[in-house]
């Protein structure tokens, strides 16, 4: 594979940092923090980011959609990555509606996507259970009742569902917690009778939220998919939703290791800038190599989903690992460069480090996908 940018790629990937950082600077994240924001992000942001396309580079013309691939829609996280952009790109567009772009009839894609990439409606995706990323330990139930399905059950976890009005759910109709078979997808209406939301705000100023269903009722039509196939859905979608999350993440490193090394060629000590000092030397060098390591990998699981490669998925456990771990020392390594200000709220590297907690355990941690990779590679 070609690891490098096409020049329409790259173009794309140039105006969406021009647009990231006149828009949405890291100032402005913090705007949201201290405000307590209700919906945790900008509408207004976000309704320029649909008129600009972003909203439905992977959706077909039909549906309102550019029709390009996760390999441009990869340049845009990595843009906001860098500026630490709080909008609901991957929970409406990569993750809910990327199972409806993937099982939908057709009369689901045309209302649900069509209304996504206009930036008309809200979307979220209702699947973890725990306090661990598991798609596959679903417990919450679907039993068939009056011609449809009753829904009951938790989910946590869920990313900006406090703002969706709808939420594809992921619920058990067969089989028992941590079996693939059984699992069925459902289009559910956030304002139905019986859903309660909780929304939790996470270390880094986003935005989560927990949800119950009470006995809710929903058609049969609700299903997306086949009944009980629903992790043929599923598992696609969330491959394209990790690898995005891993450019996100290569973006706010890429970004972080920039601030620290300019710092250590303009901050002084002893009459001399710190970025003479051999042991930060060899400490800017690590994470020079990882943040190259982490770049190639992307760009290979990037590549790899675009061109339905049979280890697309090895591929893209093995950058979501990779890019955790890059994130993590990067985080902590630029934050101990800058020193004791490093540590305040007035200083913006700390934003990024916060922001690789979350990360790191969003859509699986480094051990997850350790393990799905050797899985899939079998061992």
């Amino acid at each position: 594979m070609a690891l490098v940018l096409t020049e329409e790629q790259d173009l794309l990937k140039q105006t969406a940092r021009e647009f990231v950082q006149e828009k949405s600077p890291v100032a402005e994240l913090r705007r949201l923090r201290d405000s307590v924001d209700a919906t945790g992000f900008d509408g207004g942001l976000w309704k320029e980011m649909a008129e600009l396309g972003w909203a439905s580079v992977i959706y077909p013309e039909e549906f309102g959609g550019m029709d390009l691939g996760t390999m441009e829609l990869g340049q845009i996280f990595e843009e906001c990555g860098r500026t630490l952009v709080a909008q609901p790109l991957l929970s409406t567009v990569v993750l809910a509606g990327g199972c409806v772009l993937a099982g939908g009839n057709e009369t689901q894609k045309k209302d649900v996507l069509t209304a996504v990439a206009g930036g008309e409606r809200l979307l979220a995706l209702a699947l973890q259970e725990g306090p661990h990323y598991d798609p596959l330990a679903v417990t919450l139930q679907a039993e068939e009742a009056g011609g449809g399905y009753r829904l009951t059950g938790s989910k946590t976890f869920v990313l900006d569902g406090h703002v969706a009005e709808q939420l594809v759910v992921v619920a058990r109709t067969s089989g028992s917690a941590g079996d693939r078979d059984g699992l069925t997808l459902f289009l559910v209406d956030a304002g139905a009778s019986g859903v309660s939301v909780t929304r939790t705000l996470t270390v880094d100023g986003r935005n989560s939220a927990n949800i119950d269903f009470a006995g809710v009722e929903v058609e049969r039509s609700a299903v997306i998919g086949e009944v009980d196939a629903g992790a043929d859905v599923l598992e696609p979608a969330l491959d394209r939703a990790t690898a995005l999350l891993a450019a996100e993440m290569l973006g706010t490193a890429s970004e972080a290791f920039d601030r620290a090394l300019e710092y250590l060629k303009t901050r002084e000590q002893f009459g001399v800038v710190i970025g003479s000092f051999q042991g930060l030397k060899h400490r800017a060098a690590d994470m020079f190599v990882e943040l190259e390591l982490s770049k190639s990998i992307v760009l290979e699981a990037l590549t790899a989903i675009d061109a339905g490669a049979p280890d697309a998925s090895a591929l893209v456990s093995c950058a979501k690992a990779r890019c955790n771990d890059t994130l993590f020392q990067v985080g902590n390594e630029a934050v101990q460069m800058f020193g004791g200000i490093g540590v305040t709220d007035e200083e913006e590297i700390g934003f990024f480090m916060k922001r690789a907690r979350v990360l790191q355990f969003t859509l699986g941690n480094s051990s997850f996908h350790r393990d799905r990779f050797a899985a899939l590679e079998g061992f």
